[in-house]
């Protein structure tokens, strides 16, 4: 089974409740508060596993929790906070919200360790609500709810050079000669399940990483096949090298073959197919006259720009002058990694979801009530800048503003929210 794609849910922990109770001892016949504080939820954390090149750790594990924190005690004793659980993924993994696409993570480059869901906040004990008014509060906060998605990770290779082909024209070969990688080698449509890295070292220091992009059909930018989870992992490569069987010995046409694949590169993704490629006639051992099929590969693609190499992976001819041709074009390329910058924030989107709240008017004033809306006010700083414009928005993407707007707010009324008064402005 193709293992480089997988959809999971994820829940982070929920915050424990505050406690209600009072100091009952001998000698302490009306004791205050003493309700202690629930501990935190769990987080659920994405880590970059250097060891790991597949994604089939959840292949059959699909839902992953983090634990929820304790409620508070007596005697203020606080609740454990939940632990957080940690999924490990590998290097080049994205991950994205199952529903939109949208990006919430890309696990590469700097981005080794990422926190992807929060759990929720303790809730405070009745020991924080007492007053001088109010010396007996029987009430605490309730912890914070989790937050839940459904997500999909998606692995992207990060390799320098991606190996372009249709099937069997011998790019595992030549991976398995030019480099430390040990692909398995058949006679398959699909001859490589995992897309295949190597690291090719060079005598002068130069060396490159460079990916066995699994073989490729007509058809897969529609999907053909696996053509797409094939054809996500060429995205961060900086330069192909396009393999083609020059001996034909499939009965194949090198040159209708380089077109095909460069069809389904435009089709699935135009930039990539306009990064730089050089051609590797492979299996030249197989030919009679060299000469003659040489000729007529590099007449119909050098005065395009693209170099042809004549090459054997069997015997090795050929490959060390285009490996050096190699090292010297990634050198002049700008080095600009691919890196899918975030497009969903969970701590943004998932406070909105199905918020339930009620407006009244009494004595002149807006009350707006809600659950949601007391956590909201919980633990937003209002007395901040950057808090209280959160929690405008918070209150525009909710649907606040249009409800009280339907209900003939007006400039200068007054809102009313759990204690908390605001003057309206439009």
């Amino acid at each position: 089974m193709f293992a480089d794609r997988a959809k999971i849910y994820i829940r982070s922990g929920k915050g424990g409740d505050g406690h209600v109770s009072f100091r009952r001892e001998m000698y302490v016949p009306n004791g205050g508060p003493d309700g202690g504080d629930g501990g935190d939820g769990g987080d659920v954390i994405f880590e970059v596993e250097k060891g790991l090149n597949t994604l089939v750790d959840y292949r059959h594990k699909r839902k992953f929790a983090a634990e929820d924190g304790e409620q508070g005690g007596k005697k203020r004793c606080h609740g454990a906070n939940g632990k957080d659980i940690i999924l490990k993924v590998p290097e080049g993994t994205v991950i994205k919200e199952a529903q939109t696409g949208k990006v919430i993570a890309d696990m590469s480059r700097d981005n080794q360790r990422q926190v992807i869901l929060k759990g929720g906040k303790g809730g405070l004990g009745n020991q924080h609500f007492a007053t001088a008014t109010m010396q007996i509060p029987k009430f605490a906060k309730p912890g914070q709810p989790f937050q839940e998605l459904n997500i999909t990770m998606e692995l992207k290779v990060i390799a320098d050079v991606g190996l372009l082909g249709f099937p069997n024209v011998g790019k595992s070969t030549f991976l398995t000669r030019v480099s430390n990688a040990r692909p398995k080698v058949a006679n398959y449509h699909f001859t490589t399940i995992h897309p295949s890295l190597g690291v090719v070292d060079l005598d002068n220091g130069a060396g490159f990483v460079v990916a066995d992009i699994p073989g490729l059909i007509e058809g897969a930018s529609q999907g053909v096949g696996l053509g797409h989870q094939f054809l996500r992992h060429i995205e961060r490569t900086k330069m192909m090298i396009h393999v083609l069987d020059a001996a034909g010995s499939e009965g194949r046409d090198p040159i209708e073959d380089f077109y095909k694949i460069n069809k389904e590169l435009e089709e699935y993704n135009p930039e990539i197919a306009k990064r730089p490629q050089v051609i590797a006639a492979n299996k030249i051992d197989l030919i009679y006259d060299k000469e003659e099929v040489i000729t007529k590969l590099k007449n119909e693609f050098e005065p395009k720009g693209i170099e042809v190499f004549p090459i054997s992976g069997a015997t090795g001819e050929g490959i060390k002058e285009l490996l050096y041709f190699v090292s010297d074009k990634l050198a002049k390329i700008e080095d600009k990694p691919v890196f899918f910058e975030q497009e969903y924030f969970p701590e943004d989107e998932l406070i909105y979801e199905d918020l339930p709240f009620t407006i009244e008017i009494e004595n002149d004033m807006f009350v707006v009530e809600g659950p949601k809306i007391e956590k909201m006010l919980g633990y937003t700083n209002l007395d901040s800048e950057k808090g209280f414009a959160f929690f405008q928005k918070f209150l525009k993407e909710s649907g606040i503003i249009d409800q009280l707007t339907e209900m003939g707010i007006e400039e200068g009324d007054t809102v009313k929210m759990y204690g908390h008064q605001f003057e309206y402005f439009i």
